[in-house]
């Protein structure tokens, strides 16, 4: 049992060096039966965790030419969120989401968690959400912590436009893009709401129409993003800033963990 052996299939697979030493031992020195049997243990370890709570993770954006991929990856502690190893693993998930479909990359990235990341960090990790997004210009936010995550596609504009509408998003997580998008029964049920304010308020039932009006418009431009009032100048709406550009926004996505 040779130490360059053992150095090998630490790096291989991530176990610790007595976990490495048991493994050859068992497969007698073979190189691919000592693999074999610490992905199985790797499973084990895996499911004996899986019920731990996951409270922490990080995002992770890989991005080539028209075509970005954003990754969520969740662990229990802090102390892993921050590891340059877990940090690395969710990168190259969002690398491998590049290279894939949405549907192909659950299954393969479900499998690799379990048998390869769980027993290399320590902690239960759980996929959180992931995306691809595609266009011409595309603008892409991950905030310091590594825990919100932005992705703007816009229809002609500039990259710039997109970075700037994507920290947007950010700072105001917006349900929809424009007031048509929000669902009518989402709708009716605030209108329901501020009707009943109002009538508790005992306002004149001739301007009833108008105020109600007015909450609506103000919840449009707290959950629609053309709508928010542009976070770098209070005097300008989204809508303006897209006018002025003679942009229009694709696609939005916000994720977060």
């Amino acid at each position: 049992m040779s130490l360059e052996l053992i150095k090998k299939i630490r790096q291989l697979t991530g176990a610790g060096i007595n976990d490495v030493k048991r493994a050859l031992d068992e497969a007698n020195g073979d190189e691919t039966k000592a693999i074999e049997i610490l992905r199985k243990a790797g499973s084990k370890i895996a499911d004996k965790k899986a019920d731990r709570e996951i409270s922490e993770g990080v995002i992770a954006i890989a991005k080539e030419g028209n075509k970005v991929a954003v990754v969520a990856l969740g662990c229990e502690t802090d102390f892993v969120a921050r590891n340059e190893d877990f940090i690395k693993a969710t990168d190259e998930l969002a690398k491998k989401l590049l290279t894939t479909s949405e549907s192909e990359f659950k299954s393969w990235a479900e499998e690799h968690i379990k048998n390869d990341l769980i027993v290399k960090i320590g902690e239960n990790l759980q996929l959180g959400n992931f995306g691809i997004s595609e266009g011409d210009t595309i603008g892409t936010y991950l905030h310091s912590n590594k825990k919100v995550a932005t992705v703007v596609i816009l229809n002609n504009g500039t990259e710039d436009l997109a970075k700037e509408i994507a920290m947007q998003v950010a700072a105001t997580a917006p349900q929809y893009l424009k007031p048509e998008d929000v669902p009518t029964d989402i709708l009716d049920k605030e209108k329901e709401i501020y009707t009943e304010q109002l009538k508790k308020e005992n306002k004149p039932a001739n301007i009833l129409e108008n105020i109600l009006k007015g909450k609506i418009d103000k919840y449009y431009t707290e959950v629609c993003l053309i709508k928010q009032i542009y976070i770098k100048d209070d005097k300008k709406s989204i809508e303006k800033l897209l006018e002025e550009a003679k942009a229009k926004i694709k696609e939005f996505k916000y994720y977060s963990l």
